[in-house]
């Protein structure tokens, strides 16, 4: 399946911003099922000094700098992508590690890889473990149920268990709160998920891209109506990083486009940096499409 995404930010300023250095995770990254094809991104006024980079994690970074007086910045990226189906969920009941033995791994990992797989156990800026979210993880991960079929399983309680409410939430809402009042966004729920997993020793990343959505029969599919997506992916030895969509219940397959991946959504902020000026307040507009080729 071949896509095309396009992803236009723009900032409006109260006042003029004399200067800005930002860093955007906004250029999507190769995967084994995922090549990207071309992508180009435009910035308004024109940057004086850019560069594309890479972060600790792999992932593509764009550099840029404006120093010119603006009160608009726009960021418009145009990516396509060629993706090829990754259908793990065909492998539920022919894999059979069990959590307890992937923490008994985890314990005195035998290999390099799995000692650098120990960072995605541990706390991150937004994510916290606890006994109380170990204890609403634990049913699903019991000692002798095999990793992949408890993953799943959990994704589908979230799934029936919270309502997807925009107005819930905002991007610092702790996982355990989310836990209590059962509502949130797909961020939400995948944080909730990772703090969870890492609560009873199970390592799990942060996974960022776009979810293609579909009109209902018989409507045009509204310009701008896509957005970016947030989900979750767990470390099974002989099968990699497992991906979990907690928002949709299901595991992804070709829909599901990935543009970085880190520890929680600190990692790959779309857009951060450092602003001079602008006055007391922003606005913020995205519109994302996302179009089969």
């Amino acid at each position: 399946m071949k896509y095309r995404v396009r992803h236009i930010t723009e900032y409006l300023y109260n006042a003029p911003v004399t200067l800005c250095y930002n860093m955007a995770h906004l250029l999507p990254r190769d995967t084994p099922n995922q090549r990207c094809l071309s992508r180009q991104i435009k910035v308004s006024p024109t940057p004086v000094y850019q560069t594309n980079g890479e972060d600790y994690f792999g992932n593509p970074t764009f550099y840029f700098s404006v120093q010119e007086p603006h009160k608009k910045l726009a960021i418009d990226v145009e990516c396509y992508f060629e993706i090829q189906p990754n259908d793990v969920s065909g492998q539920l009941s022919l894999h059979g590690l069990t959590c307890k033995e992937l923490r008994e791994q985890l314990t005195t990992p035998p290999t390099p890889q799995l000692r650098m797989i120990k960072e995605y156990t541990l706390d991150s800026l937004h994510i916290r473990r606890s006994e109380a979210l170990a204890d609403y993880a634990r049913d699903c991960f019991l000692d002798d149920t095999p990793v992949l079929q408890a993953s799943m399983d959990f994704t589908h309680k979230i799934f029936e268990e919270f309502a997807f409410d925009p107005a819930a939430t905002s991007v610092s809402t702790p996982a355990e709160q989310v836990l209590d009042e059962k509502r949130g966004v797909c961020q939400d729920f995948a944080h909730l998920a990772i703090a969870c997993i890492r609560s009873i020793g199970l390592p799990a990343r942060y996974m960022s891209g776009y979810l293609e959505t579909l009109p209902p029969p018989g409507q045009e599919k509204l310009v701008g109506a896509d957005a970016s997506h947030a989900w979750f992916a767990i470390f099974i030895p002989d099968l990699g990083w497992v991906e979990f969509d907690p928002t949709n219940d299901l595991m992804p397959k070709e829909q599901h486009i990935v543009t970085a991946w880190g520890r929680d959504y600190a990692d790959v902020t779309p857009l951060q940096g450092v602003i001079f000026d602008g006055g007391d307040s922003q606005s913020l507009n995205v519109s994302v499409d996302v179009q089969r080729v």
